[in-house]
């Protein structure tokens, strides 16, 4: 196989900016063209980057795509990754890779039956601090992991996003929103889920829009928005997960992990950067001395100030695995494993009753510093 794949894009919305602006990073990626039901949208983001606009169905046919982004809104997320499977193509999906097990696994029969790959964001694990605290606990820094706890809770989206509508229907809600991020953090870091149990509510049966430009707009909420969920792991830890849209503020942190040696704390799965602390038996909590990981280099400013962003890493990870020929960290059956694991939450919310998971997955291979550089061009 070439030793770079061609890319294109289907979805030209914000998130598109991302892939567009960090893939020339990497090795493996050259992105050809894009695409959008708007193509006014599509064209736009051409002209802005320097590729080629086209109907979605003549970027399916193109010969030198050799995989498919799908950047489109989660509900289009089965459809579009079916389309692509079935025009020959690989493809890689924003987050979550699909709403039902079901979906998924259809698209796993179709995959294995076509001889492609399906790759799926988040990537954030892939970043210098999260691979840190991945190091440490391999090396046995805190010892076997018991337990832990990880919060995710804001007011909720209406605020600052200009089209919230769907974060509230079915299919949304901050467990398939945000879940992705901290599930696929724990699966890095712990391994795969057995069973879950939940709590689920929603505070409220409506949300006004405060963000532009729907200002005062009422909307329907018809998913929980508050979950309190609590995993039990093949390897025998149990991790508490708090998911909310009605939380004004707390002070809890976003992932602790207690071991039988010492606990560990883990910044923001949502993002590649951050801060990770531990402490051993004396209860001292230090800051771990930072490594010279690439994924935990500012490279991007932000409000709130520099950041690490290497969205676009699982990508490419994804192309060079293709070419080497070895397991993608963003793999098919660890993103499958993720929508179980968040589904089953759901269920358990009407239910009341534990599920049992029927995927599993194995835990991705560690990114350390040799392996981030070189994919790194």
């Amino acid at each position: 196989m070439a030793r770079e794949l061609g890319i294109g894009i289907i979805g030209c919305g914000n998130i598109s900016t991302t892939y567009f602006s960090l893939s020339p990073l990497f090795k493996g990626l050259k992105v050809l063209a894009c695409s959008d039901v708007n193509m006014n949208a599509a064209e736009i983001r051409a002209d802005e980057y320097g590729v080629t606009a086209q109907p979605v169905d003549d970027l399916l046919k193109n010969d030198e795509i050799d995989l498919i982004v799908n950047l489109t809104i989660p509900d289009a997320h089965f459809p579009v990754s079916k389309r692509i499977l079935e025009a020959g193509k690989h493809v890689y999906s924003e987050k979550p890779l699909v709403l039902s097990l079901a979906q998924g696994e259809e698209l796993r029969a179709l995959a294995k039956e076509k001889g492609l790959a399906v790759g799926c964001a988040p990537d954030t694990f892939l970043g210098g601090a999260h691979q840190l605290a991945r190091h440490y606990i391999d090396e046995g820094g805190i010892g076997r992991i018991t337990s832990g706890t990880c919060h995710v809770m804001s007011p909720g989206m209406e605020m600052w996003h200009p089209n919230p509508d769907f974060f509230f229907l079915p299919g949304g809600g901050p467990v398939l929103d945000l879940g992705p991020y901290y599930i696929a953090n724990l699966v890095n870091l712990i391994g795969p889920v057995k069973r879950v149990a939940a709590l689920t509510s929603m505070a409220r049966e409506t949300r006004t829009i405060t963000s532009q430009p729907r200002s005062g707009e009422v909307i329907p909420v018809k998913t929980p928005t508050n979950i309190h969920a609590l995993l039990e792991f093949v390897s025998g830890a149990t991790i508490t997960l708090s998911a909310s849209w009605d939380v004004w503020s707390h002070r809890h942190a976003n992932m602790e992990l207690y071991g039988t040696d010492g606990s560990l704390y883990v910044p923001d799965p949502n993002f590649f950067g951050g801060k990770v602390e531990a402490s051993g038996r004396n209860k001292d909590i230090a800051v771990l001395e930072e490594w010279d990981h690439p994924f935990s280099k500012n490279n991007q400013d932000s409000p709130q100030g520099p950041r690490a962003n290497y969205r676009t890493a699982g990508l490419a990870d994804m192309a060079v695995s293709l070419i080497d020929g070895r397991d993608a960290r963003c793999s098919l059956d660890r993103a499958l494993h993720g929508v179980d694991v968040m589904t089953a939450i759901l269920t358990s919310g009407e239910t009341g009753e534990f599920v049992t998971l029927s995927t599993t997955c194995t835990q991705p291979a560690a990114l350390g510093i040799a392996e981030a550089e070189a994919l790194l061009r």
